[in-house]
Order: C-alpha cells, then structure tokens, then sequence
C-alpha cells in the first residue's frame, strides 16, 4: 500500500509540473502575441512622426528593411525589467548608470540616414543596452560597438549572447578614440552627444562613408548631424534635427 501511495504521489507531482509548465508557455505565447502587437503598433508611430519631420529628413519614408528590423527585435529584451511593460513607447527609457535606451523614433532614423547595406561593417560608440547594435546587426555585416561604462558593457555583450546576435563585437573602451584595428568603416554611429566631432572617428570613417552623430552641450540643444565623407575624402556636414542625448563621456 506505501509503495502504490508514493506511485499516486509521483504522479501527481509529474502532473502539477506539466500543468505549471504548459501554463508557463501559455503565458509566454500570449506575451509574445502582445509584444508583437506593441511592435506593431510603435511601427506605426514611427512612420506618422517621419511624416511630421519630413521636412527635417528631405524624405517622407524609412527605408522598409529599418522598420522591418524594428519590427523584429524584441526591444522589452534590452531595458530593465522595471520598465519593460513600457518598452514599445516611442521615448527613451533608462537603463541605469544615468543612462537611457534611445527613443526608437531616433534609432530608426539614424539606422536609415547612413544608408546600410549587407555588406557593410559599423562601429557605433555607446553600447547602452545594446538596441540600437542589434538593430543594424540585422542591417548590415558586422557591428563593432564601444561602451565605456563597464556593467552596461558587460550586460550587453551577454544579451548579445544570449540572443544570438553572433555578427556584433564589442569591448570597453573611450569610444572618442574610434576602433581602429576594424578601420576604416562604412559607417559609423554615435548614440551620445560631443561637444564636436572626434576627428580619430573622421578618421577611421571611409571615403564614400556616413556618421550620424549628435553634437552640443548636455544643457544646449544638440544637433544630430549627418557627416558624409566623400570618395577624396572631404567631409560634407549636415544638420538632420534637434535631439537630446546623454553626453559622451571620457577623458578626451
């Protein structure tokens, strides 16, 4: 009778697992289901806001294969869980260390203004979470990233691990001082804001190359400009829209 007791109770510890298990997914699916639809959503408002700023842009539409990627990156993945219900509002959020992922708005526009290709190779200066690199890692060949906080760069490296974005190199460093063992690049993109243009990054930028960068005072209206260097290398700037970036750090 003890032996056919411990079957009974066996079997229902199997069962309250398979069911605690199965409900598990099921909460899973339907969070996923939502998160799609949030992506869906934000798409939508992005597209409405580039409209609003066309006249900033000189163009009325995104590249299709941007939103499509914004559309596909799980960007709940990339914030604090203290703010993922609100990961699919088109504002930045923070992730800690006075920090902030960027409004998806500007990820889409400065993915789309340095024109990627599959073939191209990126470095971008302010890992952060690690958003805006997993967006162009679906854009383009291969992204160096630069982070000079340590946890945040520790954290996203992982993230990038975990989720499989295999064509994304990052390191701890002064992104001011650019990456150039991997130079020159296609394009390059900063996610903080100088107080002018680093030349190293002008440097270490390609002819016939893009660097979307913001640049101004933490406490002055910034400018995103767009740097285009030519095949002979001249440098043609352009100022895109006004923003508001955290301030790039370091002892340059």
């Amino acid at each position: 009778m003890k032996k056919l007791t411990n079957t009974k109770n066996t079997q229902s510890t199997l069962l309250a697992c398979v069911l605690i298990f199965s409900l598990g997914n099921i909460q899973a699916l339907l969070a996923e289901q939502q998160f799609q639809q949030q992506r869906k959503q934000l798409i939508a408002e992005i597209k409405e806001t580039v409209l609003e700023t066309s006249m900033y842009l000189d163009k009325e539409a995104l590249n299709p294969k941007v939103l499509e990627t914004l559309a596909i990156v799980p960007r709940h993945k990339f914030v604090p869980p203290n703010v993922q219900a609100d990961a699919y509002d088109n504002r930045p959020l923070p992730i800690g260390y006075g920090q902030t992922i960027s409004q998806p708005y500007i990820v889409a526009i400065m993915s789309d203004l340095i024109k990627p290709k599959i073939s191209h190779k990126v470095l971008e200066i302010g890992t952060g979470s690690g958003y805006q690199a997993a967006i162009l890692s679906r854009l383009v060949e291969h992204v160096y990233s630069i982070e000079i906080i340590e946890p945040l760069a520790k954290q996203a490296a992982h993230r990038f691990q975990q989720l499989n974005y295999d064509n994304i190199t990052s390191k701890i460093a002064d992104g001011y001082y650019g990456w150039q063992e991997h130079a020159p690049f296609d394009s390059i993109v900063v996610t903080a804001a100088a107080s002018h243009v680093p030349n190293p990054l002008i440097q270490q930028l390609k002819p016939g190359g893009y660097m979307i960068i913001p640049v101004g005072s933490r406490f002055m209206v910034q400018q995103l400009l767009l740097i285009h260097k030519n095949g002979d290398g001249k440098i043609h700037t352009k100022q895109i829209l006004p923003v508001r970036f955290v301030p790039l750090t370091g002892k340059h």
